[in-house]
């Protein structure tokens, strides 16, 4: 009795997954090209955040929580972007006093 091998054939998935394992593949971005933008939509808001308090300021608005809520995003992406810096800092910092 002869033994054959298996013959096994690749599964493709045909199924749209909500975990994002179906999507083509993005660009990639350098490390450059990232921290860029992350910094544009820092300033982006901001810039939001300043307009809004210049719209308030004028009497223009009337919701005041949309002027806070625009101060806080600003304030934590800020305080984020610090704390980035800082642990960048900090790992380069370390890094210059290891002995090679």
């Amino acid at each position: 009795m002869e033994i054959e091998a298996l013959q096994m054939t690749p599964v493709a998935m045909r199924a749209n997954s909500h975990l994002g394992e179906t999507q083509q593949p993005q660009e990639v971005q350098s490390f450059g090209e990232y921290l860029t933008n992350a910094m544009k939509k820092v300033n982006k808001l901001q810039l939001d955040s300043d307009e809004q308090n210049a719209l308030l300021a004028a009497g223009q608005i009337e919701d005041v929580s949309q002027v806070v809520v625009a101060s806080q995003k600003a304030e934590i992406a800020l305080q984020l972007t610090l704390q980035l810096r800082n642990r960048a800092v900090s790992a380069y910092q370390e890094i210059m006093r290891m002995q090679v």
